[in-house]
């Protein structure tokens, strides 16, 4: 398995009288092997042992890397081009497997036990292995994570190659957790640490929305609905910080948050100052996606497509325009467009988005409340794709930075030449800001996927041949607080024909 992470296996093992009650607090039949189909692979249950006195579920992720890439049968269509955007980028195994234990064991994570009820709230001996899960910082991160927790770790380093001793050990471990524990907490456990013990990489864009992920599943209080034991089992980790920040996958603003709602119980009472409401500036993000809706606005566009769009930040913000007629999301990462789709579905979707495909043509199918038709298409800005056409204007907010240089030109092309709106609106970082932003020097990059970022006058430069070549005309805006020396930290063309 190491090396190559097409299956991920985890076995539940409990000796509680009588064991087969373990399928209860499932809601898995030990009789009966299921699978369930993911996005990115099939995840299947069985039970390799149900005996009264012992039994063993097991959770099987295979990962299927057609499905992960959701290309089609045939290379002509659009969706093949993202082969080779995201082949080369490895699996994050721990991401993968954790979204299938949420989905698959939904109800068990949640402690729910319709069938014998308060087993769910009874802690029973467990026993939880995984034979091969990724852990870089090593055995000893390991038991520092689950033995603060109740649990007795066994943690193996796995050898590269058995047969080849010298090679040493890969960063994967066998790891065996035993201990007496409510089923729930134990799959908590697993939902929150194996992330934070790869790396915190993670296979769909990380937003918000994992805060409330994170707190529910550490126990913390979501939504005003507290836990058993208050502010639950991570606000008291020791580890909690480094758990927070590897979760949430290194993104300051959200680890401050989400540290802060951790935190809230530890002020003794009677001690509690008053309130003070902070008036907080928007942030760089808000303020790039301001830019664009005045752009888009002054020059009077009718139809919007967002090209890498993500997870919908500026797609939500342009549905409350009553005066856009259509509007196109396309990404090439299907979990940012599903978590755009639930935005965008909120309060349209009266089925509460059970049973539904999550794209997608026409996410707000309505048109009762004279929103925009939308659409949120899987694709590439590096291919040339039929549906990209028709549209009034194009917005790229902070896509070309994540474009190898040689794919560049393609996306021109696709952009420019082929779709050819009337406006194009393009943001990229400005790379002599940076020194500004604490750990950053001159000439490092703000975030790990960008493949280069321009200066004031590179970016100039670029805009205006671009211009000049498919015939438009363009003006570069500057988005931010300037500093005299080294300008925004946003730099945006706006191109017009």
């Amino acid at each position: 398995m190491v090396g190559h992470n097409a299956w991920v296996l985890l076995t539940i093992t409990t000796t509680a009288r009588p064991a087969t009650d373990l399928g209860y607090l499932l809601h898995k039949h030990p009789d009966k092997a299921q699978s369930f189909e993911q996005s990115f692979g099939t995840a299947h249950v069985f039970y390799p042992e149900a005996t009264e006195e012992r039994c063993t579920a097991a959770l099987l992720l295979e990962v299927d890397p057609q499905a992960l890439l959701r290309t089609r049968t045939s290379v002509s269509t659009p969706d093949f081009a993202l082969a080779q955007y995201v082949n080369d980028r490895p699996y994050a195994s721990s991401s993968l497997f954790t979204v299938a234990l949420g989905r698959v064991l939904r109800t068990a994570i949640r402690g729910v036990c319709e069938g014998r009820p308060g087993l769910a709230d009874t802690p029973i001996p467990l026993e939880l292995h995984l034979p091969a899960v990724p852990c870089r910082p090593g055995p000893d991160k390991a038991r520092a994570l689950f033995e603060p927790l109740g649990w007795t770790v066994r943690a193996e380093p796995v050898p590269l190659d058995p047969g080849l001793p010298g090679w040493g050990d890969s960063h994967y471990l066998s790891l065996t957790l035993t201990g007496t524990l409510r089923l729930a907490d134990a799959l908590g456990h697993l939902y929150v640490l194996l992330p934070a013990m790869e790396g915190g990489d993670k296979h769909y864009w990380v937003d918000s929305t994992e805060i409330d992920k994170l707190l529910r599943a550490g126990g913390a209080p979501v939504d005003g609905v507290e836990s058993e034991d208050g502010a639950g089992w991570l606000a008291g980790h020791p580890e909690r910080e480094w758990i927070t920040r590897r979760y949430l996958a290194r993104r300051d603003r959200y680890v401050r948050t989400a540290l802060a709602r951790l935190t809230e119980h530890e002020e003794p009472e009677g001690e509690r100052a008053d309130p003070v409401v902070e008036e907080r500036e928007p942030s760089l993000a808000d303020r790039r996606a301001s830019a664009i809706e005045a752009v888009l606005e002054s020059e009077h566009v009718s139809s919007v497509i967002d090209l890498g769009c993500g997870g919908g930040k500026l797609l939500e913000r342009l549905v409350r325009h009553r005066n856009l007629e259509r509007i196109t999301g396309v990404d090439v990462h299907l979990g940012g467009l599903e978590i755009a789709h639930r935005k965008l579905c909120k309060g349209c979707d009266p089925g509460g988005g059970r049973g539904h495909r999550p794209l997608f043509a026409d996410a707000t199918a309505s048109r009762s409340d004279r929103r925009p038709r939308t659409e949120l298409l899987l694709g590439s800005v590096v291919y040339r794709d039929k549906r990209f056409h028709g549209h009034d204007a194009a917005v790229l907010m902070e896509v070309v930075e994540h474009l190898d240089p040689s794919r560049l030109p393609a996306m021109e092309d696709v952009v420019f030449g082929d779709a050819a709106p009337r406006v194009v609106v393009v943001t990229t970082p400005n790379v002599e800001y940076n020194r500004h932003y604490e750990g950053l020097t001159d000439g490092s990059l703000r975030h790990v996927d960008h493949r280069f970022e321009w200066t004031r006058a590179e970016f100039a430069t670029w805009a205006d041949r671009v211009a000049e070549q498919y015939g438009y005309t363009v003006r570069c805006l500057p988005v931010g607080d300037e500093h005299p020396e080294t300008g925004a930290p946003t730099q945006m063309g706006v191109f017009t024909r």
